[in-house]
């Protein structure tokens, strides 16, 4: 009562509360909600109700009845009071520090994501099809700093496509140099990303220019391997890493990559997905040794 600073809220993915908390620099008002993906329907009146209260809304596009819920982008605009202001902001994935890592979420298959880590592996994809085919190993794929350069080029062109597609306001040009704290794993931004894009947002949103209103490292729970090739790559300033870091705890890639192999032979609709998946990646990764999904 009596504060009469703007009321902000972001919408979104694991992305959106990092925006949150960045942008609350003390000259706004915030209330985090749920990632949109976590979202029930007894959360809903109590979100469009928050909305309906909202100077400030940063969302992510999203479809109408996103997950069966009325929160797409045009639902949560059309319960704004007049004279809000609103930006959208891309959900950003880039795999130029992380190339063999895909997301796959095919539309109606349930719990899509490989247990340990959410990322399927282009390597461990490859070795369980040849596996459950009962057909050699096929040789493994040598990464080269021209296959990483092409993976960050094609990510890069991705995002921008979608900025232009959904008007967003545009992030994928601090991508065009990446740092090594630019991406923890494919869609999960680190500082290096998000301080400036928090930036940009605020000039979106009309807000003046201010400090970060936080400067802990945000989205860390999660660390990918940063392989000695993408470091020569991007001739990146940081030591090359072969383990995965979860919640503090270093899990081997061996331990990933097995674990997940004994998941897809549970799952062999998920690994024909990821197989399907991949296969633009495979082209740009290494052409010649990646057979068309189902070959045997």
């Amino acid at each position: 009562m009596g504060d009469d600073r703007p009321l902000l809220v972001v919408v979104g993915n694991c992305q959106a509360e990092s925006y949150r908390l960045l942008l609350d620099a003390g000259d706004v008002r915030t209330q985090r909600v749920p990632a949109l993906h976590e979202l029930t329907p007894a959360d809903v009146p109590p979100l469009l109700e928050l909305l309906s209260r909202t100077d400030l809304l940063v969302s992510q596009p999203t479809v109408d009845d996103y997950r069966g819920l009325p929160v797409g982008t045009s639902q949560l605009h059309a319960v704004l009071p007049p004279g809000a202001r609103t930006a959208m902001v891309p959900s950003l994935r880039y795999a130029g520090l992380h190339p063999f890592h895909l997301l796959v979420h095919p539309p109606g298959l349930d719990r899509p994501d490989p247990p340990l880590v959410p990322y399927h592996d282009v390597r461990t994809v490859l070795a369980a099809d040849d596996e459950r085919r009962g057909r050699p190993a096929r040789d493994p794929i040598s990464l080269t700093a021209e296959a990483v350069r092409a993976v960050a080029a094609a990510s890069v062109a991705e995002l921008a496509r979608r900025e232009g597609l959904h008007g967003t306001f545009v992030v994928s040009d601090l991508f065009e140099r990446p740092t090594a704290d630019a991406m923890r794993t494919i869609n999960h931004p680190g500082n290096a990303v998000l301080v400036p894009a928090t930036a940009r947002l605020r000039e979106a949103l009309g807000l003046e220019p201010a400090p970060p209103g936080v400067d802990r490292p945000l989205l860390a729970s999660l660390w990918a391997p940063l392989l000695p090739e993408v470091v020569a790559a991007h001739g990146l300033d940081a030591p090359a890493t072969s383990d995965w870091t979860i919640d503090g705890r270093t899990v081997t890639a061996e331990e990933v990559a097995a674990t997940h192999r004994e998941w897809y032979a549970r799952r062999p609709e998920m690994l024909d997905a990821a197989l399907e998946r991949a296969a633009p990646l495979l082209a740009l990764l290494d052409p010649g040794n990646s057979p068309a999904p189902g070959a045997t």
